[in-house]
């Protein structure tokens, strides 16, 4: 039985929701319900996590009859790794990962397999730091000019 590394929910419906934003046109204010259906994403867990996108100005939200959420700022300066640390905070593929923070383990400097994990998650963090929004925003996501707001 294999058992992936595994983003969790909160992660995944983050990333569906900035990618949301980001296939609309610049500017666009979607309606948090609008957003809730079109990516499948459970409306209070959605807010909870709207909730820390603006907080870190990845999202910003404006209130009232034509409220909504956009875009903090333009999709090519927001990457998969600002979504996910907004949301779940830094990421770190073992405990031991960092060479200062042994945290929960029982070897400390000798040990052989923190060299490994270091390199893992140097590796992943490259991939999801050039993973911008503006380069994975779907063309099939894109508000319809006919449609009205």
């Amino acid at each position: 039985m294999q058992h992936p590394l595994q983003i969790s929910r909160r992660i995944e419906y983050g990333l569906r929701a900035m990618l949301f934003l980001a296939s609309q046109p610049v500017g666009a204010i979607v309606p948090f319900r609008e957003i809730a259906q079109a990516m499948d994403v459970p409306k209070d867990f959605l807010a909870k996590i709207l909730k820390k996108l603006v907080k870190e100005k990845l999202a910003s939200s404006s209130r009232g009859a034509h409220g909504g959420y956009a875009l903090g700022r333009a999709a090519g300066d927001i990457s998969f790794l600002n979504v996910i640390e907004a949301v779940e905070g830094p990421v770190k593929v073992n405990l031991c990962s960092d060479k200062n923070d042994h945290v929960g383990c029982n070897f400390s400097g000798g040990c052989t397999m923190t060299s490994v994990w270091r390199l893992g998650q140097e590796r992943m963090l490259e991939v999801y730091r050039h993973a911008r929004l503006d380069k994975l925003a779907m063309s099939s996501l894109r508000e319809d000019p006919l449609r009205a707001h």
